[in-house]
């Protein structure tokens, strides 16, 4: 019996692709405002056209890019998208500065680039993936599954 096609993730993996099926409305994948902290090297703020307010900090950005290659690298990793890479284990930690975008374009009327101080540039995030990602408490409690109480 073959069990090609068949792919294992995790938990937290399978409700973001399940939500990620639900069409959001259009208020909520809609900037009223964008803000890019490239100065202040702090992060990036939207408010949505539903009133909404999200918040990611550039190193969190960096590491939920949604190019082809990061995703696959992530998925290989078993790794969220805004979860770090592991740091390598030795006697002697490198100093590796936050990671920062030396630009940010808009594409479009639906998303936003960054190209990024490590060089990478290829990531294309929509507002909707953004919105999705949202970081804020309210956002990731009802991310979490509901605990039936006994």
């Amino acid at each position: 019996m073959s069990h090609e096609g068949i792919r294992i993730v995790s938990e937290e993996t399978a409700r973001r692709e399940s939500a990620a099926e639900t069409k959001l409305p259009q208020s909520a994948v809609t900037p009223a405002k964008v803000r890019v902290k490239k100065t202040e090297g702090t992060g990036v703020e939207i408010d949505w056209k539903d009133g909404h307010q999200s918040v990611w900090t550039f190193p969190w950005l960096r590491d939920a890019c949604p190019c082809a290659t990061c995703n696959e690298e992530r998925e290989h990793a078993d790794r969220q998208p805004g979860e770090p890479k592991p740091k390598p284990q030795g006697l002697l930690q490198m100093y590796q500065a936050p990671a920062r975008p030396l630009e940010a374009t808009p594409v479009g009327k639906y998303a936003i680039r960054f190209k990024w101080t490590d060089g990478h540039e290829s990531g294309i995030y929509s507002w909707d993936y953004l919105r999705r990602m949202c970081q804020c408490e309210v956002c990731l409690n009802a991310a979490q599954p509901t605990k039936l109480s006994s």
